[in-house]
């Protein structure tokens, strides 16, 4: 499953270098996550949310035989939001 949800983010993709799909395993639920490049956020969730919907319907038809159910979450790439974290956040100072 994880192969998949790989193979159909990078289709959808500009950046298929960033694609990333980390897998965490639950004592009850299986936990996708799906990493891609900010500016490929729009592609890979679609208007409304109707490509989002149909990948977690994709992964949820594929691993219906599985005894714990699987849920995609979609991120940004882990090296944006780690750029995003090194950099200082501008913090309004306390009135005094």
């Amino acid at each position: 499953m994880q192969e998949l949800l790989t193979f159909v983010a990078k289709s959808l993709v500009d950046h298929p270098e960033q694609v990333v799909v980390k897998r965490t395993e639950g004592p009850e639920a299986v936990i996708l996550e799906l990493n891609v490049a900010e500016s490929d956020m729009g592609k890979v969730i679609g208007k409304q949310g109707r490509i989002a919907k149909a990948i977690r319907t994709l992964v949820k038809a594929a691993t219906a035989r599985d005894s714990k159910p699987v849920f995609v979450e979609i991120q940004r790439s882990v090296e944006e939001a780690e750029a995003d974290d090194a950099l200082p956040e501008d913090t309004p100072d306390s009135a005094e």
